[in-house]
C-alpha cells in the first residue's frame, strides 16, 4: 500500500492510497482512526465490517466509522486507487453525525458521489480551480445527503451574512498573493469552514478558492499587460506557488499562454483573432 498525503487542514486532510494487493494475498485487520469517505477511483477490492461484506469498485464509497474495525481483500483483481477524506468531529458534526449514517460501511456507485469524487480527482491533480479542501467538504456534505434521503435546502442569506461574503472576498482580493485556505478565509469571516463555504458560494456565486484562483489571474493578466517583468516572476508574485500550474490555469481561462497573452496586450491583435477563428 503506497499512501500519499494530498492536504492536511484541521477540519480535513486527504490522501491517494494505491493498493498493489493480489488474490491470495493474506488480508489483515485495520481500524479506522475518524470518520472518513473515500472514492474509489480505479480498480476493485473487499471489505468486511461490523459482520457484513461488500465488493466494491470504482465508483464505490467506502466509510469509515471511527474504532470499528474492517479487513479488505483482494479476491477478484489486482489493487486499488482511492482518495480518501478524514473528517474532524466539528465538521462531521457539521454535515451530520447520525450514526446509522456513518456505519453503512460502503456505498455503491452512485451518479450524485461520482462527479463529485471526479471532481475532488481533479482538484487533487492541479486540473480544477475548486480547492481540494472545498470539494472534500461538498462530496462528504453530499454522502450525507444521499445515504439519508435528506436534502439540506439552504437557507435565503441574510443581509449580515452576504455582507460578511463580500467583505472576505475584498480581503482574499487583496491577499490573494498570500498562501490563503478554506480555513483562513472562514477564520477571517468568523465562522466554521463548512458554513463559511456554503455562505461564500451561494452569495458569490464561486468558491472561496476558486474566487481565490480567478483573484491571481485577473492580478497577473494586468501585471502581463502592463509590466516588463517575467512571466515566472508574476506568477510567483501574484499567489501561484508553481508556473507550470499557472501557465495552465491562465491558458485555460484565456485562452492563450501567458507570453501570448502579453504580446495581444500589447498591439499583436492577430493571436486573439487567430484564437477567436478557431471556434
Amino acid at each position: 500500500m503506497t499512501t500519499t498525503p494530498l492536504l492536511q487542514r484541521q477540519s480535513i486532510s486527504v490522501s491517494d492510497f494505491r493498493c498493489s494487493a493480489v488474490p491470495g494475498d493474506t488480508p489483515f485487520v485495520e481500524r479506522y482512526r475518524c470518520h472518513s469517505v473515500s472514492y474509489v477511483r480505479k480498480g476493485s477490492f473487499g471489505c468486511r465490517t461490523r459482520g457484513r461484506s461488500f465488493e466494491l469498485v470504482a465508483g464505490s464509497i467506502l466509510v469509515g466509522f471511527p474504532g470499528d474495525e474492517y479487513i479488505c481483500s483482494h479476491d477478484h483483481v489486482r489493487g486499488d486507487e482511492c482518495l480518501s477524506f478524514f473528517l474532524s468531529p466539528e465538521l462531521v458534526e457539521a454535515i451530520g453525525d447520525r450514526t446509522e449514517i456513518w456505519r453503512v460501511g460502503a456505498a455503491p456507485p452512485l451518479p450524485e458521489l461520482m462527479v463529485l469524487g471526479e471532481l475532488a480527482q481533479a482538484a487533487a491533480d492541479g486540473r480544477s480551480d475548486i480547492g481540494l479542501d472545498e470539494v472534500g467538504q461538498l462530496f462528504a456534505s453530499r454522502f450525507v445527503e444521499v445515504v439519508s434521503g435528506r436534502s439540506r435546502e439552504p437557507a435565503p442569506a441574510k443581509a449580515r451574512d452576504r455582507r460578511r461574503a463580500v467583505e472576505t472576498a475584498l480581503w482574499i482580493d487583496a491577499n490573494s498573493h498570500q498562501e490563503i485556505d478554506l480555513e483562513r478565509a472562514a477564520g477571517e469571516a468568523g465562522i466554521s469552514p463548512f458554513h463559511f463555504l456554503r455562505l461564500f458560494a451561494s452569495a458569490l456565486g464561486v468558491t472561496p478558492h476558486q474566487y481565490l484562483v480567478r483573484s491571481r489571474l485577473r492580478h497577473a493578466a494586468r501585471l502581463l499587460a502592463d509590466d516588463d517583468r517575467p512571466v515566472t516572476d508574476i506568477a510567483y508574485d501574484v499567489g501561484f506557488g508553481d508556473l507550470s500550474n499557472f501557465v495552465r490555469t491562465f491558458h485555460r481561462a484565456a485562452g492563450v499562454s501567458p507570453r501570448r497573452f502579453r504580446e495581444a496586450s500589447r498591439g499583436k491583435r492577430k493571436i486573439f483573432q487567430e484564437r477567436l477563428a478557431l471556434h
